[in-house]
């Protein structure tokens, strides 16, 4: 129960489950480990926020949030946080992963693809098709539960991740759907 308590709403119920075998293992300490971050991001999302009905609005964004929390789960990866309609996402804690590059690459194009294939569903329910930029990188971070005596998250800082955010960014630069570093193709 209390692993549950401390990453269950962080980590896909997989991860908790394997977690709870070994609950001395884990904790929310802080530590520096190579880790993969993803930062995703949907297109003109002010332009599209202004046309739809707060209710429909909700809506979209819940569907949308859901379908791509699915895909970052998956593939064992930790959502970080939602920021409005960007989602921050890590893998490699609390449970290690050796795949974590692989497996967040995966999970980008996975997202990709689920918006391809709901677009249709977006068209029937009177909602916009959506596009996202994805931003990639990996290398060493912190991670651990960060915040105020008020709020705190289990969440990752340092340079990889704040360049996979710029990264993000790149991506209307660019016109492309993902764009990952050096770091990640090697």
């Amino acid at each position: 129960r209390l692993i549950t308590g401390l990453f269950g709403t962080y980590v896909p119920k997989e991860l908790v489950d394997e977690m709870s075998k070994n609950p001395g293992e884990y904790s929310m300490k802080g530590e520096s480990r190579e880790m993969t971050v993803l930062f995703s991001d949907v297109r003109d999302f002010t332009s599209i926020s202004e046309g739809l009905s707060p209710e429909a609005l909700k809506e979209m964004m819940n569907y949308y949030l859901t379908s791509m929390t699915e895909s970052i789960q998956q593939r064992l990866g930790t959502i970080d946080k939602y920021i409005g309609d960007a989602i921050m996402a890590f893998w490699g804690a609390p449970l290690a992963d050796p795949d974590h590059v692989k497996n967040g690459v995966l999970t980008a194009l996975e997202m990709q693809k689920t918006l391809r294939s709901t677009g249709a569903e977006y068209v029937k329910r009177g909602w916009p098709v959506l596009h996202i930029g994805v931003g990639i990188n990996c290398g060493m971070m912190n991670v651990g539960d960060m915040g105020s005596k008020f709020r705190r998250a289990y969440t990752v800082m340092g340079d990889a991740v704040n360049l996979a955010s710029r990264l993000e960014g790149l991506t209307k630069e660019y016109g492309v759907g993902v764009l990952v570093t050096e770091n990640v193709i090697k």
